[in-house]
């Protein structure tokens, strides 16, 4: 293709103005997908729910309205990062009794000529107090580091914490004390108390430091077990519990910033890879009166532990503590009577392979019991265990998996959870009972197929219900739980689906193939419109294939779905399949059973469903099989072309971990084992063991600022790729994190590039 044709075609491509269209499909340029539509001008992007926040007593819901988008009183969505100039208005369930809670006039400090922008908030138990997050900066993940209001709504005093001159964007976590009388936060690594009205500032730990942390966590923590917030008020609000980490010792991992400026800048952090120091844990409990800690006495060695959850047993005389060993394969699960500073270990949790999903024990309020989730019968199930941890009670009893406890009532004998017994790309919302009947109850309506979430009150009588399917972008509603009966629609996307419907849009279905052993497979396929089932068509396949994640739910898909569907109009069959190991609602034994087996097992099963589907649709041309996958789908790419590039001849893989030792420790060993003690595990899991196998066409993309997925890896592939003279295309994004999203005109371009690759080496029949 000379580059006259080839700005001709990128031009089409991005704007639709003909080529790489499905063979008979209609040729008005309005029905046809295109990249600029998808990404630049994001003609297709859905409305959003609004987010409130359900009132405790269940009386209704607070939301942030801008003050210049209140002439239809009706809820509105925050923004990325904030609402700017926004009361906080009440209303009922129904949406009536609009009524201005917090106006943006109390909102604005004294002397400034705007208000608070409004990142987060949250209200006193007493409802006297006001709590705003503000002015956030990034750490690790998350905007967590920030500013700190409060506003006292009896006499409209609104002031910053941090005492009489505090530091700008230097608190994190701030958070009322169960009396209403304190508030507690970390600052430069410590956990500081300030009592409400009076600006006095009491440091409750002393010993904080670059190394030393206290009441949050480090790196890896925060991205493997999805905690950030260290520190939580006993019931009585006269002690914290907290994590402590000490980073000293574990490797700091450098990443280089080119752009920056005249002269490149390096960012360093501790990030321990598999098989190296991790940070030492512990746990302990300060008293607000003597601001003394008790430390739990855990036995062994602090560094080859995890505590990936704490919490009060229902009453402040003790702690619950998960003690997980570091193979991650038992949970001891040990009270901490913290005035004696004594351990009673109540219960043990074992996994052959490994354990994962660390929940926190919701505690009944007399701490005689806590709700439990466990794999122990071969499904994970919600029990109800005894305080001393005798009894063990199976609440959700049957051949299916909980995916998520959203709320329990002890009032009414009920808690409310999310399953799908019988579809593992949908979710439903179901309630059993406390006292250990057995009885479930399935509470989503049939009509209502598809995925469906739920944000439900504290008192489960009330939820924000939102519903979508695979090609159905999502509406929501707000509905009295018990019947499941609409009280008022908040969001339909009618004018997205009106769009939609003028589109061509692809054929689409869900399916299910087995494996080479009988293993049953779930996917989703489509099909390019007006297909012709005389002739071949090439595929693609979309990865993701590690148990973080689904690509198979049937639920609103966004960008993806929009993306895969112009390919579907550009003639290419699109595909996605759930391998073993993912994180599907089908059982211990398909989560555990890629143990150790990572990039081995899963990807054959990819080639299986492969198989499978070319037996029942003779349209996929086998020489035109394509995949892509982001991630641990950036792995599974390479594994694929690398292993079984008979099958697969072209592939993008984005940020992938190309060698399994370079990635950080609880992730890797917990499915991986020790690559001190399991080397072999490590050498064939990884695709660049088998890097020298490539024959297909492979286009490899990473941003050099991931502190995630290291770009170190992906330079260590480009070596040996270059060893062997296996020839790539390659594209780095300066300073892009995972995400491959930021700086201006990132997502364009990634996904041009992706597009342009595929038709470049697959539209055409092979020779």
């Amino acid at each position: 293709m000379n580059i006259y044709k080839t700005l001709l075609y990128v031009t089409a491509l991005l704007f639709g103005l003909g080529g790489c269209v499905s063979a008979g499909a209609p040729t008005d340029v309005s029905a046809q997908l295109t990249l600029k539509r998808i990404f630049q001008d994001k003609e297709f992007k859905p409305q959003r729910a609004p987010y409130f926040r359900w009132l405790d007593d269940g009386s209704g819901y607070t939301v942030l309205e801008p003050r210049d988008k209140q002439a239809d009183a009706k809820p509105k969505a925050d923004d990325e990062h904030g609402v700017k100039g926004s009361d906080i208005v009440f209303y009922q369930a129904d949406g009536s009794g609009r009524k201005v809670l917090v106006s943006l006039e109390q909102l604005t400090p004294i002397g400034a000529k705007e208000a608070l922008t409004i990142e987060d908030y949250q209200w006193s138990d007493d409802g006297q107090w006001l709590l705003v997050f503000t002015n956030g900066q990034k750490v690790w993940r998350s905007r967590t580091r920030g500013d700190f209001w409060v506003l006292n709504l009896k006499n409209n005093k609104l002031y910053q914490l941090g005492g009489k001159q505090p530091d700008a964007k230097a608190l994190m976590f701030a958070k009322f004390s169960p009396d209403s009388k304190r508030v507690a936060y970390v600052k430069n690594n410590n956990i500081y108390m300030e009592s409400l009205g009076s600006s006095k500032v009491t440091q409750l730990t002393t010993d904080g430091s670059d190394t030393l942390i206290n009441g949050h966590f480090d790196w890896v923590y925060e991205e493997e077990f999805t905690i950030r917030d260290g520190f939580l008020w006993s019931p009585d609000s006269q002690n914290i519990a907290y994590w402590q980490l000490d980073s000293s010792g574990v490797k700091l991992f450098s990443m280089i910033n080119n752009t920056a400026g005249l002269y490149p800048t390096i960012t360093q952090f501790p990030y321990p890879k598999a098989g190296e120091q991790n940070s030492a844990v512990r746990i302990g409990v300060v008293n607000i009166k003597d601001k003394k800690t008790r430390w739990a006495p855990l036995p062994g060695d602090n560094r080859d532990r995890y505590v990936p959850r704490i919490s009060w047993a229902g009453t402040s005389e003790a702690v619950l503590i998960q003690d997980v060993n570091r193979p991650q394969n038992t949970n001891v699960l040990r009270l901490f009577d913290w005035q004696k500073q004594q351990l009673h270990t109540i219960m043990t949790e074992h996994d052959d392979a490994f354990l994962e999903w660390f929940y926190q024990a919701e505690w009944e309020k007399d701490g005689s019991h806590f709700i439990w989730h466990s794999e122990r019968d071969g499904w994970r199930h919600l029990y109800r265990v005894s305080r001393d941890g005798k009894s063990v009670v199976d609440l959700t009893p049957g051949n299916y998996d909980v995916v998520e406890l959203l709320t329990l009532n002890e009032a009414t004998n009920s808690l409310y959870f999310t399953a799908s017994p019988d579809h593992p790309e949908a979710r439903y919302l179901f309630k059993a009972s406390l006292d250990g009947s057995g009885k479930v109850t399935r509470i989503t309506p049939e009509q209502f197929s598809g995925n469906n979430h739920y944000y439900i009150s504290k008192d489960g009588s009330l939820a924000m219900h939102t519903h979508s399917r695979f090609d159905v972008p999502p509406s929501s509603e707000i509905i009295k739980v018990d019947g499941h009966k609409a009280i008022k629609a908040l969001t339909d996307n009618a004018e997205l689906k009106a769009k939609l419907a003028k589109l061509d849009l692809p054929q689409q279905q869900f399916f299910q193939v087995q494996a080479r052993d009988g293993v049953a497979l779930d996917g989703w396929v489509m099909f390019p419109p007006h297909m012709d089932n005389s002739k071949k068509y090439p595929i693609i396949f979309y990865v993701y294939g590690e148990p973080w994640g689904s690509t198979v739910q049937d639920v609103w898909g966004g960008d993806n779905y929009l993306w895969s569907s112009m390919m579907a109009q550009h003639g290419f069959i699109m595909v996605s399949v759930d391998n073993r190991g993912t994180r599907a609602p089908k059982g211990r034994d398909w989560r555990k059973s890629i143990y150790k087996k990572i990039g081995i097992i899963t990807v054959r099963d990819q080639v299986d469903a492969l198989d499978a589907m070319v037996k029942r649709w003779p349209q996929i041309d086998t020489e035109r099989v394509g995949v892509w996958g982001h991630s641990g789908g950036g792995s599974s790419t390479l594994n694929l072309l690398f292993r079984h590039g008979d099958k697969f001849k072209v592939g993008a893989a984005f940020a992938p971990v190309a060698d399994i030792r370079l990635y950080d420790s609880i992730y890797q060993e917990r499915y991986s084992g020790d690559p001190k003690t399991d080397p072999e595990s490590y050498t064939q899991s990884s695709p660049i063991t088998f890097a020298k196998n490539l024959t297909g066409k492979l286009l490899l993309v990473h941003g050099t600022g991931d502190d995630n997925v290291h770009y170190q890896g992906t330079e260590e592939l480009i070596n040996e790729l270059v060893k062997y003279n296996k020839q790539f295309e390659f594209m780095s994004y300066p300073n892009r994190t995972h995400a491959l999203k930021e700086g201006e005109g990132t997502t364009l371009h990634l996904q041009t590039l992706k597009t342009l690759f595929f038709e470049k080496y697959l539209l055409t029949p092979a020779k």
